[in-house]
């Protein structure tokens, strides 16, 4: 049976390096051959007879395959984001998570018998290669605790992805990520064009790291910041605009925010945010636009104005409390009628007369309130009491 030949952990380690040397280059963009095969098979291979060999060199390749990702951390990834600024940094944020990526799927293939070898032979639950990078994070966090303390300690549960990455990099840069991308949102909002790829890319990196990352670190920013939004559009709109230029303007809106989500917001984003939007468009100034006796829903059944009363409906059907509101002012309004009408008509014209009135708000019932049970309680079964 041929022996393995034996190597030195200084010599083994600095052909490891220089072939790790030659990705990373390459992976900047520098001048590089390609790395072929041969090479891979060749660090392959080392990396296989130095822990396989007496000298078992396993623990040590283990911690240089964190330290390379760390140091390329370090020294590359953050200098280059911290001298970026705006849609710049967002950019680079997104060709370094990707450049991330690629080099953990190159080095975890070299590494791969480490992890067969060491990590899944291992008596005492050791993170794997893509989970390494989690101790930037205990570094970091868990002061009072060494690396290596809680890196053995059994009941200690590591979570996955790019660890270097997300603690080391993604935390430091995440908040002025979010402010920019909020900055970007707002400049659409308000009509401007902006590179919506980018956004998707960027966001994609918060929902890789998790929702719970994706809901945390962006979204919760974003609600709030659509929520102070509205609110000032709000109080604006109310005091330039009729109750149905105002209500075609918050159609508007919630037609562009669903369809920013559509572009590069998460899906489940869309509720929460047109929660916000109802909650500040439509909720917090039902009263003033609902009741406004120039031009709310009275005034506009007076004015036969059908389609603006089913752009009403249509707002307000989703929020049950105020769109019996709407129902309330429907019947207010024919009550009112019914009774200046029984005053001016005679006893033998009275019953056509509300005949009449039933069969003409009857028709806006069914043409703009689509049958709605709050508006034939309210149009049909009271009209003649």
């Amino acid at each position: 049976m041929a022996q393995h030949r034996h190597i030195e952990f200084e010599q083994g380690w600095s052909n490891i390096q220089k072939g790790i040397t030659k990705l990373i280059r390459i992976l900047e963009g520098e001048p590089e051959p390609e790395f072929h095969s041969d090479e891979y098979m060749n660090i392959y291979t080392i990396i296989y007879d130095m822990c396989n060999q007496r000298s078992d060199y396993s623990q040590q390749l283990y911690d240089k395959y964190r330290k390379v990702i760390e140091d390329y951390i370090i020294q590359t990834v953050s200098p280059s984001l911290r001298e970026k600024h705006d849609e710049d940094m967002l950019r680079d944020l997104v060709k370094r998570w990707d450049n991330h990526k690629v080099l953990v799927r190159w080095l975890s293939r070299l590494f791969h018998y480490v992890d067969r070898h060491f990590v899944l032979r291992s008596k005492i639950p050791i993170p794997t290669l893509d989970e390494v990078g989690l101790s930037c994070f205990l570094d970091l966090v868990c002061n009072g605790y060494s690396y290596s303390s809680l890196f053995f300690n059994p009941a200690y549960v590591f979570v996955t992805v790019h660890a270097n990455f997300l603690f080391q990099v993604y935390h430091e840069m995440q908040s002025t990520a979010t402010k920019v991308v909020l900055a970007l949102i707002h400049k659409e909002r308000e009509g401007e064009q902006i590179d919506r790829a980018l956004m998707k890319n960027v966001l994609d990196i918060y929902v890789e790291n998790g929702m719970g990352t994706y809901e945390e670190d962006f979204e919760s920013f974003m609600l709030e910041d659509t929520a102070s939004y509205y609110s000032r559009k709000a109080s604006r709109w109310i005091e330039e605009d009729s109750c149905s230029h105002y209500m075609l303007k918050v159609e508007e809106c919630l037609k562009r925010e669903r369809e920013r989500v559509t572009h590069y917001l998460h899906s489940s984003t869309e509720p929460k945010v047109v929660e916000k939007i109802q909650n500040e468009l439509l909720v917090m100034v039902a009263k003033n636009r609902l009741e406004n006796e120039h031009s709310g829903c009275c005034a506009l059944l007076r004015d036969d104005k059908k389609n603006d009363l089913s752009r009403i409906y249509s707002l307000y059907h989703p929020i049950p409390q105020r769109l019996g509101r709407v129902a309330d002012l429907f019947k207010k309004h024919i009550t009112e009628e019914r009774n200046a009408l029984i005053k001016q008509a005679d006893d033998a014209t009275t019953n056509q007369l509300l005949i009449e009135l039933h069969n003409k708000y009857m028709v806006y019932v069914t043409e703009c309130f689509q049958n709605h049970t709050l508006f034939h309680k309210g149009g049909s079964e009271k009209l003649f009491l």
